[in-house]
């Protein structure tokens, strides 16, 4: 036995990331047998670490998987009271009214959370049910099985050197294998891209879309503060640039979460998303809010938006994705983690009844089906054109023709039928030649900050002697390639600067990758225009260390 040998571990079903559908999936498998062995492994340093989201919590996930979720202390707290949506132009909004808006986008009934927290509560039940789960355990590898199908993951190598080898007090991590492999990475995780490419699960489907979200925690004045709070606006400062808008949820606690979603398929490569978040903090409805508050953290993540008609098939032999893996996200509604929570059940269902029948390693079909013909589907496929809609003709129709789409939804028929997204995000990159820069206002300090002072809020981590897990198939490319031909964009589109381009001591351009900075937010893996750049896991534990997202 080699000194690197790994040591393998037997389950019933292997399940990456500590997310609300990788805990569904777990509590669910431990309701329907106590006996199954599950295990769950999360890359953050604790369950919660890595979860960034709104949030405004639909119930209805949680309601069918724990019903009894209130007297168990499920962290939801603060009921939505009032709903607001707003136009924003420079200096003033319009408020939209409610009545027109289709019945689905009514808050009435859901929470504002952390999502972060909702999640460490998650864990506790599922601890409680005897579920093993292991924080700070990367999984930088599929295991395949003789025929091809996935077996397992590798998790906890720790130790590499910058160049790859094993480093002094290396450790080759341990191989966990199951009868079924749950992935439940959440946007973009890098085992689900691999095995969508590897079994062709996007064959016939959309290209998924993406949005970058990026949100900061204040505490804010607390004459100012209203608990139970929702607005959502769209307009400036974004305009035709890009497609996009902002949430502001009143928590408890004098607390507001302030966040701010750009739809990634924007042409223009000179439009830097972060500064366009901190810019709209300067229009004067948000300035009054935030005035004499603190921010107190700030962090950012992809979101999948292709919706309906982009999920990937969901299964192959031996693995099946789960929630933002797929991209379950009610786009109008801002929503997904309820039907993270649903796939999560449903894929432990459906999983249990294989083992039941003595199956193992193959296709869980009735995963899929569920998710198409049942509660998420039906969900999804109300709003399907709303996304494309705004993409090809604009945020106006988007509304009004989206909303009427919705509306006939509701009563059971589209007369758009399904519309189709066309490009990647990548691909709708345009040439910097063709679009005007763009002049961005300096942070002044107190509501809009540098990018470098934000990440440090984000309590954002990385061991500097591993190898960067942000690879370059072509390190040249950068310089070559995205510098003269689209402006060097990814120094604007990543919301923690890991990317800039410097001058050497030869006056030449070079590419610099900082990725103590990273977010683990995806966005460079997504909107890269020649596609050269990979996410990967670094060591377990590292990245942020959000408190409350």
């Amino acid at each position: 036995m080699s000194e690197h040998t790994r040591e393998a571990m037997e389950y019933d079903v292997v399940i990456v990331g500590a997310g609300p559908a990788g805990l569904s999936a777990a509590i669910r498998l431990k309701q329907l047998d106590a006996e199954l062995n599950v295990v769950v492994l999360e890359k953050g340093s604790e369950v919660g670490a890595h979860i960034l989201s709104g949030a405004v919590l639909d119930p209805c996930g949680l309601d069918a998987l724990i019903p009894d979720w209130k007297d168990k202390g499920a962290p939801l707290n603060v009921p939505v009271k009032e709903d607001k949506f707003y136009m924003l132009g420079e200096a003033g909004q319009i408020r939209i009214p409610n009545w027109p808006m289709p019945p689905l986008m009514n808050n009435h009934g859901n929470y504002i959370v952390s999502m972060g927290n909702v999640c460490r509560w998650m864990a506790e039940q599922a601890e409680e049910l005897g579920v093993e789960i292991f924080p700070g355990m990367a999984c930088s590898e599929i295991v395949y099985g003789e025929n091809g199908e996935v077996k397992g993951v590798v998790a906890g190598e720790f130790g590499k050197n910058a160049d790859g080898t094993p480093g002094p007090g290396y450790e080759p991590g341990m191989e966990l294998h199951g009868k079924y492999v749950f992935l439940s990475e959440g946007v973009r995780g890098s085992l689900a891209k691999e095995v969508i490419e590897k079994f062709d699960l996007s064959k016939g489907k959309e290209p998924q879309k993406f949005g970058i979200g990026m949100k900061e925690i204040w505490e804010i004045d607390p004459d100012k503060h209203r608990e139970g709070s929702v607005t959502h606006t769209m307009g400036w400062p974004l305009g035709s640039n890009a497609g996009g808008g902002s949430f502001i949820y009143h928590l408890d606690n004098n607390q507001v979460y302030v966040g701010f979603v750009v739809h990634l398929n924007y042409e223009n490569p000179h439009l830097y998303p972060y500064m366009e978040f901190q810019r709209f903090k300067h229009h004067p409805m948000v300035a009054e809010l935030l005035k004499g508050g603190k921010r107190v953290a700030y962090g950012a993540r992809a979101i999948s938006e292709g919706g309906y008609q982009s999920m990937p098939k969901m299964v192959a032999p031996g693995v099946a994705l789960l929630g933002c893996s797929v991209g379950m996200v009610n786009v109008p509604r801002i929503k997904g983690n309820h039907n993270a929570m649903l796939s999560g059940k449903a894929a432990a269902e459906a999983a249990y009844a294989a083992i039941q029948d003595g199956r193992a390693s193959d296709e869980l079909s009735a995963y899929e089906k569920e998710v198409r013909e049942g509660a998420i589907g039906t969900d999804l496929k109300k709003v399907r054109n709303v996304k494309p809609l705004w993409s090809k003709r604009g945020l106006l129709a988007s509304l009004t023709v989206g909303g009427f789409d919705m509306w006939t939804n509701t009563l059971g028929f589209s007369l758009l039928g399904t519309m189709g997204h066309g490009k990647t995000d990548a691909e709708a990159t345009g040439e910097a030649s063709k679009f005007q820069p763009i002049d961005y206002p300096k942070p002044d300090g107190k509501l809009s900050f540098d990018r470098l002072t934000n990440v440090s809020f984000s309590a954002t981590n990385h061991e500097e002697s591993q190898p960067a897990h942000l690879k370059l198939k072509d390190p040249s490319i950068p310089v070559s390639v995205n510098l003269p031909k689209y402006g060097g964009p990814s120094a604007r589109y990543c919301p923690a600067g890991v990317y800039e381009f410097v001058k050497d001591e030869k006056g030449d351009d070079k590419f610099v990758i900082n990725f103590q900075n990273c977010v683990h937010c995806k966005t460079c893996d997504i909107k890269d225009p020649s596609q050269n750049i990979t996410w990967t896991v670094p060591q377990g534990g590292d990245g942020p260390n959000y408190p409350n997202m």
